[in-house]
């Protein structure tokens, strides 16, 4: 079983460029105004007579913070940092979208490899049901950040929010949900819905959308296969986040159409029993359980 753990960790910084490489970076941070053209002549200086990096000069000098850093390293290695909280960034829970180099995500990019070697490059339809018995349990958190790792790979990932009775991927990735998989599926919607996150990030998600009063007879239409179908063709991976299944059976008919799924657990929060009854449920439908999951927090 595989653990992951959402618990603030101390965080270890990525290792900054060689001293050749300080004046581009400080351009970079010029761009985003982030500090002045003389700022980055003062910082070069005292890292040259200190025998240090462009960014602990800078640091020691208070002229910026760590993430200033980070996102500057981000750009010069293409390798975007999305914004934390405002009106363009994502909530604090996709901790692999804004914060990529902290020690909470190297479980998710484990697990990310363990998809990658045991399922991804062995399928032809990439389609990937995120599972647990209860609420709580923290099916959204892992759908989002597992979405986000897969795509910083350079996969192109759709992530649907198929839990049209409490979603949260919209709350997650800051999104409007008036209008996502609940109308797609009765034909008030086109594929155009789906939401891209960022410009140089493969990443897209459809939202749940508003609530439909039989949630669980749309996902068991056959445009919902159909719907599965298309998307298929079109992203290298396609993550379902889907309701309890001790709440509805929507988990159990999503697994199906998907032909794959992760169970989670929460550490003192999931019951066996429960856990127990999901997996022997899912295999009894001709699912495949890649395996489990712990939630350490």
């Amino acid at each position: 079983m595989e653990k992951i753990s959402r618990k603030p960790t101390t965080t270890t910084p990525p290792e900054p460029p060689p001293r050749d490489q300080s004046r581009a970076i400080g351009s970079i941070l010029v761009e985003q105004g982030r500090i002045g053209q003389q700022d980055v002549e003062e910082i070069q200086r005292f890292a040259t007579q200190s025998n240090i990096r462009f960014g602990d000069a800078a640091l020691q000098l208070n002229l910026l913070t760590q993430n200033d850093i980070d996102v500057a390293l981000a750009q010069q290695f293409n390798y975007p940092v999305l914004a934390r909280g405002g009106k363009n960034g994502v909530a604090d829970d996709v901790v692999a979208a804004y914060l990529p180099q902290s020690d909470l995500v190297e479980p998710l990019r484990a697990l990310r490899s363990q998809l990658t070697l045991r399922w991804v490059n062995g399928v032809g339809r990439r389609i990937l049901a995120i599972t647990s018995p209860a609420r709580g349990e923290g099916r959204s958190w892992l759908a989002a950040n597992l979405a986000t790792v897969f795509a910083q790979m350079g996969e192109r990932v759709l992530l649907i929010d198929a839990d049209m009775r409490h979603p949260r991927q919209h709350y997650l990735f800051n999104l409007n949900n008036s209008i996502g998989l609940s109308a797609l599926l009765t034909g008030r919607a086109g594929r155009e819905i789906v939401s891209r996150i960022h410009p140089q990030l493969r990443l897209f998600v459809l939202p749940a959308g508003l609530r439909p009063p039989n949630p669980q007879e749309l996902l068991g239409r056959p445009v919902f296969e159909v719907v599965l179908t298309s998307f298929a063709e079109q992203y290298d991976l396609v993550i379902l986040d889907t309701p309890a299944t001790t709440e509805a059976a929507d988990a159990q008919i999503l697994a199906a159409r998907a032909g794959a799924a992760l169970v989670l657990a929460r550490r003192n929060h999931t019951l066996h029993a429960e856990l127990s009854a999901a997996m022997q449920n899912f295999v009894q439908s001709g699912v495949g359980v890649l395996g489990s999951v712990m939630n350490e927090y």
